[in-house]
Formats: structure tokens, C-alpha cells, sequence
């Protein structure tokens, strides 16, 4: 039997070779139309595939789904509820109906255009309703240049670094999708050389490359969630900008940690791609040195390797890239982070999001923030305008986008896209 990640497969539906959403994707959102309100959709090169029209057009009617309505929903939430298998199934079951050879809806013009939707058309939402976002600290080169700049040169790292996924809850309501505006947020703040806070605007506006993933299984109190079982509750991925206000956080965080400085906004993109459709693109994860204790152990290749870009787009400019990364780079896996997250005995709920913290490479031209790119500013980024940035401006767009690709197949997130506003 083929299966959805064949690299063989065509769609009749004509797909650029560089599209991020090839037949062997079939990511899953939420979309609206001028006559459609929200639903489930699932992109297909420029187009999305309707999945409550499909329902209704009896495509769906072999399947297991009790309730068709789950794809007519604002939030992907109902949907992930029914498990894995059934998001297998009804992967597979698009799959079928987008291959060349299949006619169902292809020779069948009403059922086209009942089920299929051009992508400029449509507004895409948050895909899932998130009830928890926790914010991890992956990345051993991010820490140890943090570590360099505000710690000890000769020990950047903390203790606990290597011992355990360091993270802490941020908060859900805030987080928005690609396209939302992001209001220049207000706190207090000091100067080094001042006597007193102020209040007002970041001064220091940050983006976080990040990459997050979502659960779609939930857990009772006091229930632990083992590495080798922990892809049995992962659902997909998505493209993660943890917004930071620097000078906020640096004035804050001591003793508690980041509050206001990062609550005030994160985005994710739109397009929900499944751990399924990332099989092809494992890859080995770093040695861990010191070994870690034994349930953070893990077996097989857990990490994965997803091409990651940064641009940064002036007011009525071109967007410039301005930083290239990996998630190969991370040195926890999302395995032992949910491993790590429930080993207390925290519950899961369906549609939560737990982010990876900024991913950077070893290379300055790989560093997933402003803060490290220009090293908290004293090495300013020149854009090819030849305007400069130490930080983030009003009228700045921030761009990342992120694809895995090998033996000729890529399989993409598209994008989150979000412009920086003045503060309201």
C-alpha cells in the first residue's frame, strides 16, 4: 500500500517544486472565507482543501469519524481529540483524493469547486484553542551566549543546563497568528547608571526563532508521560516567534524569571505540520554530556532536521534574511521536554504548545535573535538599505520560515509574518 510519504506521489493538482506544501505535507489549520465561515482545512500547494466540504461530498464516509462536524470547527482542537489513528486515517484518506490517478474529486467539477479554496483567498486563524505554553531553553549555543553576555565568560552555562530541559509556563491568551500585529509593549525598565525605573515603551524589542509543537492527547494529575511513548501525544509543529522586550526582562526577571517582558505577545504560523509527515527528516541528536538520568534517556533519532530562516523587513522595503538556523541545533528533544514537563506529575491537555526556546547555530550568521546578532547591540545589523538595527523599530516586519528537505522531497511550514506597531 503507498502511503502519504511516498516521495513518489503527484497531486493533479499542479504544485511548484518549491512549494512548502507538497502532496507528501497535507498540514492542517483553520481557514474562513468571504462565504465560508471557519473550518478545518489542509493546504495543497496554493490551494486548501476544504475538509468539512469533503464531509459533506461523502468523501469522508468510510472513515471512523462519528461526528463530521469536528471540521467544521474555529479550532483544531476537536479533531486532535480523536487520536492518532484517526488523524492517520484522515491524512491518508486526503492523501488518496489529491493523487494524480484518483478521479473522485478531480474528474468532478462541483466537488472541485465545493472542496477546494485558492490560498489568497482565504484568512487563516490560530489553529488550535492553546490551554497551556510552556517555553523551553533548548539550544546550548543560545544558552552559552546568553550565558556570555549577562554571566560568567568562563562558565556561561548554569549547573542544572545539561541535566535537565530548562523551561517555565508562559502565557497562552497572548499568543496570536502570522499576520497579527505586534504592539511595541510598555514596562518598567533601568539604566545601568540610574538611581530609579522608569515606565515606558522596550527600548529593546527582540524576536525569538523558535519551533513549537502541540499535543493532542491529554493526561490525568499525577501521570507521567515516558520519551519513548512521548510521539504517541505530539500532534504537529508550527513556526514559533517568542517576542521579547530585553530591557523589560532584564530589570524583572530576578528572582522569578520573565513576566512581562514576554507575555505581551508570540506568534505562531498558521499550518499545523504533523509529526507524520516530518518521519523522513530525523536525524541524530548532539552527545549529552553528562549522561542524563534515566528518564530523560531516549532511544533512536529524535531530533529533526528542519531548515530555518530569518528576515527582517524595514517599512516600505524589501525583506532582507538576516539569520539561517537548524533545529538539529537543539540539544533537547521534544521528547525528553515532555518527558521532563510530566515527570512531576503535571496533566497534559489537548491543544497545548510547548516552544523550544530561540535555536541557534555555532556561526553568528545562525543566531536566532537580535540580542545575539548584534550582541546586545554593540555590533549593530546592517540591512541592505543601509539602515541599521540594535533592536527591533516601529514599522519592522519580522519573517521566519522553516522546511525540511532531502532526496528531492521538501516538506515546509510556510510562514509567520508579524509587523511591529507603535504602543497603543
Amino acid at each position: 500500500m503507498i502511503r502519504a510519504n511516498d516521495p513518489q506521489l503527484h497531486s493533479w493538482i499542479q504544485i511548484s517544486p518549491n512549494s512548502d506544501f507538497p502532496i507528501q505535507n497535507l498540514p492542517f489549520g483553520i481557514f474562513s472565507t468571504s462565504t465560508r465561515d471557519p473550518r478545518v482545512g489542509v493546504a495543497i500547494g496554493d490551494y486548501i482543501l476544504d475538509l468539512y466540504a469533503v464531509c459533506q461530498e461523502g468523501l469522508f464516509d468510510l472513515l471512523s469519524l462519528e461526528d463530521p462536524t469536528v471540521f467544521h470547527s474555529e479550532t483544531l482542537n476537536r479533531f486532535i481529540s480523536l487520536g492518532k489513528p484517526v488523524w492517520r486515517e484522515v491524512r491518508e484518506r486526503v492523501s488518496e483524493l489529491l493523487r494524480n490517478n484518483n478521479p473522485e474529486i478531480r474528474d468532478n467539477h462541483e466537488v472541485m469547486k465545493a472542496c477546494l479554496v485558492k490560498c489568497q483567498e482565504a484568512t487563516m486563524h490560530l489553529p488550535v484553542k492553546i490551554p497551556n505554553y510552556t517555553d523551553f531553553y533548548a539550544s546550548l549555543e543560545h544558552a552559552t551566549n546568553v550565558g556570555l553576555m549577562f554571566r560568567n565568560p568562563e562558565n556561561p552555562l548554569l549547573p542544572n543546563w545539561k541535566h535537565l530541559p530548562v523551561g517555565y509556563h508562559g502565557r497562552a491568551s497572548s499568543i496570536v497568528v502570522s499576520g497579527y500585529p505586534i504592539f511595541r509593549p510598555q514596562g518598567q525598565t533601568k539604566a545601568p547608571d540610574a538611581d530609579l525605573p522608569v515606565f515606558g515603551p522596550t527600548r529593546e524589542l527582540d524576536f525569538e526563532l523558535e519551533v513549537a509543537f502541540i499535543t493532542g492527547r491529554a493526561t490525568d494529575l499525577g501521570s507521567f508521560v515516558m520519551t519513548d511513548e512521548a510521539e504517541d501525544y505530539i500532534f504537529g509543529l508550527v513556526l514559533f516567534n517568542d517576542w521579547s522586550a530585553r530591557d523589560i526582562q532584564r530589570w524583572e526577571y530576578v528572582p522569578l524569571g520573565p513576566f512581562l517582558g514576554k507575555s505581551f505577545a508570540s506568534s505562531i504560523s498558521p499550518w499545523v505540520v504533523t509529526l507524520d509527515a516530518l518521519e523522513p527528516f530525523r536525524v541524530p541528536g548532539p552527545v549529552q554530556e553528562p549522561k542524563v538520568l534515566p528518564y530523560l534517556e531516549y532511544e533512536g533519532h529524535k531530533h529533526l532536521d528542519i531548515n530555518l530562516k530569518i528576515y527582517l523587513q524595514p517599512d516600505q522595503e524589501d525583506p532582507a534574511l538576516i539569520s539561517q538556523s537548524n533545529t538539529r541545533h537543539l540539544y533537547w528533544n521534544m521528547n525528553q521536554q515532555l518527558a521532563h514537563q510530566t515527570s512531576n506529575g503535571c496533566n497534559l491537555e489537548v491543544g497545548d504548545l510547548y516552544a523550544s526556546g530561540t535555536i541557534s547555530g555555532s556561526e553568528p550568521e545562525s543566531y536566532g535573535s537580535i540580542l545575539e546578532l548584534t550582541w546586545q547591540g554593540s555590533k549593530p545589523l546592517t540591512l541592505p538599505n543601509g539602515a541599521t538595527r540594535k533592536f527591533l523599530e516601529d514599522g519592522d516586519t519580522v519573517i521566519f520560515k522553516g522546511y525540511a528537505e532531502r532526496n528531492g522531497l521538501r516538506v515546509g511550514f510556510g510562514e509567520v509574518r508579524n509587523k511591529v506597531m507603535p504602543t497603543l
